[in-house]
Formats: structure tokens, C-alpha cells, sequence
């Protein structure tokens, strides 16, 4: 069953890092590459522009365990959570 994923990250000026910035399209273009992925968006909240939201659509739990639990994006996220200083929160929802 398909699922979406939110990933949630906060910060302030950071988010106008060129190498934050260069993290995070690493991250979605590897996430492209990976079997099980349907989709993403990225987004910037407009009140508060230091919050970010990543909204994935995975073929299943499975497809998403595997990504999100490779090294390659655990090495990724390790850099993005320290430049941001602060750990990115993650959900996973399921259609009803």
C-alpha cells in the first residue's frame, strides 16, 4: 500500500546556505533513484520561512524503511542535522 512520508526541518538563515542547500538536492535526487518512489514536493512554510516540509509518496512501508535506513542518506542527513543544529523529525501516513 502506498504511503506518504513528512519530513520536517527547522532553522533560521540557514536554509539560504549554499551547502544546505546543495544537501537537499542530493538527498531528493538520490530519493528519485530509489526503488519504491512515487513522488516529492519540498516546501517552505510562508509565515515562518525557517520551516521546511518534505511530502514523499512511497509504493510502500518497505520501499521507504529501505531508503530512509541506507547509508547513503544517513550520511546525507548527518550533515543537513548538524548545519541545521537541530534533528529532522519524520512521519509516516498510510490512505485509508
Amino acid at each position: 500500500m502506498a504511503i506518504k512520508t513528512i519530513i520536517r526541518r527547522k532553522a533560521t538563515k540557514v536554509f539560504e546556505d549554499p551547502q544546505l542547500l546543495e544537501l537537499l538536492r542530493e538527498l531528493r535526487t538520490q530519493a528519485f533513484a530509489q526503488p519504491g518512489f512515487i513522488s516529492g514536493e519540498t516546501l517552505r512554510r510562508v509565515d515562518r520561512p525557517g520551516d521546511l516540509v518534505v511530502i514523499g509518496t512511497w509504493k510502500s512501508q518497505e520501499a521507504w524503511n529501505a531508503w530512509k535506513g541506507s547509508p547513503e542518506r544517513a550520511e546525507i542527513q548527518r550533515r543537513i542535522d548538524n548545519l541545521l543544529g537541530t534533528a529532522t523529525e519524520y512521519e509516516v501516513y498510510e490512505y485509508l
